[in-house]
């Protein structure tokens, strides 16, 4: 949705991808600008405490945000958020990956080109038309 000065509010999911892993009790869900000039809007607005709410569900012990800045990435280390662990929890698939889509449901603001066509700036070209040129049978 456009607001004023040419800045969107869509999900985190929609300028970053994720990545996730756990170790015991332990979730580490990193965040990662899928363009470099996002990188900034999400250093802003993606916090250690943003991310505790969106747990607050698992009661987190901790929540550490580690900044990337190289990388356009956040780590985010939280404690206390997978019942006990893989190993140890009733819970059906209660890891890591599973949970690290409540992170990118985060929402943020950003301006609206950091949003128009993500594909571009994965590939380094706009998308291709991507239709089959074998001979039709």
């Amino acid at each position: 949705m456009a607001e004023g000065g040419g800045l969107v509010t869509v999900p985190l999911r929609a300028v970053a991808h994720g990545r996730a892993g756990d170790k015991g009790d332990r979730l580490n869900v990193s965040v990662i600008a899928y363009q470099p000039e996002a990188f900034s809007y999400l250093r802003e607005q993606v916090t250690a405490d943003r991310v505790r709410e969106v747990f607050a569900h698992r009661r987190p012990s901790a929540v550490e945000r580690y900044e990337l800045p190289n990388l356009g990435a956040l780590n985010f280390v939280i404690d206390a958020v997978l019942d006990g662990g893989v190993n140890r929890s009733l819970n059906l698939d209660g890891h890591g990956k599973t949970l690290s889509f409540l992170v990118l449901g985060i929402t943020v603001r950003v301006p609206a080109p950091l949003v128009a066509d993500r594909r571009r700036s994965l590939s380094g070209s706009a998308p291709q038309n991507r239709r089959s040129t074998a001979p039709e049978r």
